[in-house]
């Protein structure tokens, strides 16, 4: 479905069909608004990822039937229990395309996830 040898964000989404490039795009801009400046995006293992601090915050990836977000980690409540359903895996939330896209919880949780990693000095 996606072009693994994508060498830029913009390349990985384009080598999606209409839809889902049209929902990554979504994604990322949820992603994004929530990452203090400059924010810094680049391919890794094959998929998106916004970085923070020269390291990954969150990695962003379109499949055939969903959109995957990693890692997530824990959060802090109320928020990982309205993940919660959403979660494959311990670190892992996939997004279906069969449902709404949740953009505003999207944003909550890069936003949760940036307030770890500045709590935790990294």
């Amino acid at each position: 479905m996606a072009d693994m040898t994508a060498q830029t964000v913009d390349e990985y989404i384009a080598s999606f069909p209409d839809d889902v490039a049209d929902r990554l795009r979504r994604v990322r801009a949820a992603i994004v608004a929530e990452v203090p400046p400059p924010v810094e995006e680049k391919m890794r293992y094959g998929i998106a990822a916004v970085m923070l601090g020269g390291r990954y915050a969150l990695h962003f990836a379109g499949w055939k039937h969903h959109i995957g977000l990693y890692p997530v980690p824990t959060l802090p409540e109320p928020l990982e229990s309205e993940v919660a359903p959403l979660r494959t895996g311990a670190d892992s939330v996939n997004l279906p395309h069969k449902a709404d896209l949740p953009v505003e919880l999207i944003g909550r949780i890069a936003a949760a996830i940036v307030a770890q990693r500045a709590a935790a000095g990294a």
